[in-house]
């Protein structure tokens, strides 16, 4: 007779922040697979369907970060009637309190669960006094859903967008699960027109949804997991153990684990949105072939970049008030963006040489007269891309460390002890992380239109082609992988 293990059960369904639901998980495949069939059967039943999401997406929240939801239904419910009541003054200090108020309620969630020990420890620094760290849990994806709730308050006090009537509209906006926990921080002005659209779902849409998982599986489950366990990890864990090349090699395999990490999820959650009958924007746009560091911010996060681009440097004056005053705005944006990332004086920094390097393209492009847009072509073009992507990878080095000496540390091994003579024996160590980091970066410099038709392709196939593909991707996850799936790494931002 068959039994049922409820307690094996109950640790199923219940939240266990060590192993939050991920898109590359079997637990989420076959939950997701569940969904659909029920969204599918509330197709011509709206209001039903919008509750359903809803509730799926708050306990998809829940297995990532247990009780934490309720923070997330602070937010929704506060910024709701902030812009209710916005709307209906007529007074500017009035709609300006309000938004006021929004800023506070959502920073101050993300300054209390992010910032406070980080600031506890850098006034402790100033005053030479000691402090007791708090045990404060991160929730996850609480900077993702904080920045996507601010642009709705915001939008509505520079009157672009007209506040919702119905709660439910916005608690379905803010908690869609496919973007909530890491993204693309979607706009409202983007997102609200098509929620009580009719459920459409192309051929196109189906065909470009399964691709986009597809692919995006492969980065994360295939590509950067494999050559992060297997590589990338215990060079960063230990960089003074390893030669300056194996360093190298270690920045070049973080700088492809991160892309495929995080545009992994992107594409997954695009594709997911997809199956639902919903478009979200590109989040990543091949990002290191860019040849300038403008062109990699145009490219890489799009949705964080232009979040930060039309919410902070432009509200800071942009470039309104002259070229010294647009430098600075660039720095303080790039600066207040690596500290959202995290609170590590390393984010700071990785900030600030992206900011100092955007503020001196502007001025190389203002000195040498290039009109806004330029794009270098030829061997100038080659040779940007070139340095242009060193240039990420050296920041790199300080994001992914935990603090600043081990930066130094490996840069240190780079600069003076290189020994580039051990770079045959280590290729012929780990010929399958090397593999795949070149499969990963050829992928990568690929043309868009590739991309473009292999898309096309999928969406040709059959249903009984994708199910097919899908079934051989999945198991050549289950081949590669040599450990549990890793959660993504924007998890933790």
């Amino acid at each position: 007779m068959w039994t049922i293990d409820f307690d094996r059960l109950r640790e199923v369904f219940v939240s266990d922040p060590q192993n939050p639901m991920i898109f590359s998980s079997g637990l989420f495949l076959w939950m997701f697979a569940a969904f659909v069939l029920v969204y599918a059967s509330l197709r011509r039943r709206l209001t039903t369907r919008l509750l359903f999401v809803t509730a799926f997406s708050y306990y998809f929240y829940y297995k990532s970060s247990g009780t934490y939801f309720f923070l997330l239904s602070i937010v929704t419910v506060f910024d709701f009637y902030i812009a209710r009541f916005m709307s209906l003054s007529t007074i500017r200090w009035e709609r300006k309190a309000w938004v006021v108020l929004s800023l506070i309620i959502n920073l101050g969630l993300l300054a209390y669960f992010k910032y406070t020990n980080f600031l506890a420890d850098f006034v402790a620094s100033l005053t030479g006094g000691t402090i007791h760290h708090y045990d404060i849990f991160l929730p996850v994806g609480i900077s993702f859903f904080t920045f996507q709730s601010l642009s709705y308050t915001i939008d509505v006090y520079r009157k672009q967008i007209t506040p919702l009537t119905n709660l439910l509209d916005y608690a379905f906006y803010v908690s869609f699960f496919p973007q909530l926990v890491a993204g693309p921080i979607v706009r409202a002005r983007d997102f609200i027109p098509q929620i009580r659209q009719p459920l459409t779902i192309t051929r196109e849409m189906f065909g470009q949804g399964i691709f986009l998982i597809l692919s995006g599986l492969f980065k994360k489950a295939v590509i950067s997991d494999y050559i992060s366990v297997n590589f990338v990890e215990r060079i960063f864990d230990n960089p003074s153990l390893y030669s300056g090349v194996e360093n190298l090699m270690g920045v070049y395999g973080y700088a492809l684990q991160i892309y495929c990490d995080f545009s992994g999820y992107s594409d997954m959650a695009i594709g997911l949105a997809l199956l639902l009958g919903f478009r979200f924007p590109k989040n990543f746009d091949s990002p290191y072939q860019s040849a300038s560091i403008t062109e990699f911010w145009r490219r890489w996060h799009i949705s964080l970049s232009s979040w930060l681009r039309d919410y902070l440097y432009i509200s800071l004056g942009g470039n309104r008030k002259g070229k010294i005053r647009q430098y600075i705005n660039l720095i303080i944006t790039m600066f207040l963006g690596g500290l959202w990332h995290g609170a590590s004086w390393n984010f700071v920094i990785w900030g600030l040489f992206h900011g100092v390097a955007l503020a001196v393209h502007k001025l190389w492009m203002s000195v040498t007269r290039r009109p806004k847009g330029y794009r270098s072509q030829g061997i100038r073009r080659v040779l940007g891309v070139i340095v242009t992507f060193h240039f990420v990878c050296f920041c790199w080095i300080f994001f992914r460390n935990a603090d600043f000496a081990t930066s130094v540390e490996m840069i240190r091994q780079i600069t003076t002890a290189f020994h580039p003579a051990v770079l045959p024996q280590l290729l012929a160590g780990y010929p399958a992380v090397f593999a795949l980091m070149a499969l990963g970066f050829v992928l990568h410099f690929c043309p868009a239109r590739w991309e473009e038709a292999c898309s096309r392709g999928v969406t040709r196939l059959p249903l009984a082609g994708k199910v097919a593909l899908a079934v051989l991707l999945i198991y050549i996850v289950i081949q590669i992988k040599s450990t549990d799936i890793q959660p993504f790494i924007y998890f933790q931002f």
